[in-house]
């Protein structure tokens, strides 16, 4: 780990992947990334929701795995390779008989330190515009997850666990400084909540978020916003991404976000004895 604890600074590159539906093309595709945000100095990379399956509900138990599988060993080979905290975005696994949105996290030696199974089930329904319902297919998961780096503490969510500000400041509580949701928001909810979304996870916890979206397919079945991003503990957008596939990258400051902690002294000024947010199931960390 070079350097990175002296300064309190370390790069994180969120990869906005063109999602096919062909697995195998999915994967070599990741990897390659990977590989190239890595020789851009970063520590941490992210990778989109359903990185190595189309998004959606006709989609999920085709292209469901187990947990070690085929995608993950990717993963932890690429993590392996390039040094790297990869967050694996998210793929449909199969366990016991049922399904999950699950997103791993692999060290940099290429071990499994995090499953993050994803909590709040994408069930909504807009007359004219969109109706999605994950449960029909999906088990949701029933766990906080956080993981430890060389660098910060990290929580993790999926697309719609972003929504639920209860959990975000469960994170920020338990002395997480990132938050990363792998997500796929649609093109009615995707240019009116995505942003807004994450500069206010930002804001009332004084965190970085960092969100990872498939790049656009006008073609799929679901058509993903994109525009993945990176916002500051001051709320501002740092870095964003456009429709298509790239990879963008932000400098995670640690300092600037204790400074910005320091002015603006919220966790102190919790009225704990008026209202409290509690875990009742104790997550990984």
């Amino acid at each position: 780990m070079t350097g990175t604890s002296l300064t309190g600074k370390f790069r994180l590159a969120v990869i906005q992947l063109q999602v096919t539906g062909v697995k195998a093309d999915n994967l070599s595709r990741a990897r390659r990334l990977v590989k190239e945000a890595a020789g851009q100095g970063s520590r941490l990379v992210l990778l989109p929701e359903c990185f190595n399956s189309p998004y959606g509900t006709s989609f999920f138990s085709t292209y469901a795995e187990r947990i070690p599988g085929e995608s993950t060993q990717v993963l932890s080979e690429a993590a392996r390779e390039n040094q790297v905290y990869l967050v694996g975005g998210s793929i449909p696994e199969e366990d016991d008989g049922k399904l999950y949105n699950s997103c791993t996290v692999f060290g940099p030696n290429g071990e499994l330190i995090l499953k993050h199974r994803k909590i709040h089930l994408f069930d909504i329904d807009i007359p004219g515009k969109i109706r999605f319902q994950e449960s029909e297919i999906l088990s949701p998961g029933n766990s906080l997850s956080m993981f430890d780096t060389a660098f910060c503490k990290v929580g993790v969510g999926i697309c719609y666990d972003m929504r639920f500000a209860e959990l975000a400041q469960l994170y920020s509580r338990k002395g997480c400084q990132l938050l990363v949701y792998p997500g796929a928001f649609n093109m009615t909810t995707g240019p009116a909540h995505w942003e807004l979304l994450q500069r206010g996870r930002a804001l009332d916890n004084q965190v970085y978020i960092a969100t990872a979206s498939p790049a656009r397919d006008e073609t799929a079945s679901y058509v993903a916003w994109g525009h993945s991003a990176v916002v500051n503990p001051w709320g501002e957008v740092i870095a964003k991404a456009g429709a298509e596939e790239g990879i963008i990258y932000a400098d995670i400051d640690l300092q600037y976000l204790a400074g910005v902690r320091q002015q603006i002294p919220i966790t102190a000024q919790r009225r704990d004895d008026l209202y409290t947010v509690t875990s009742v199931q104790e997550g990984s960390s």
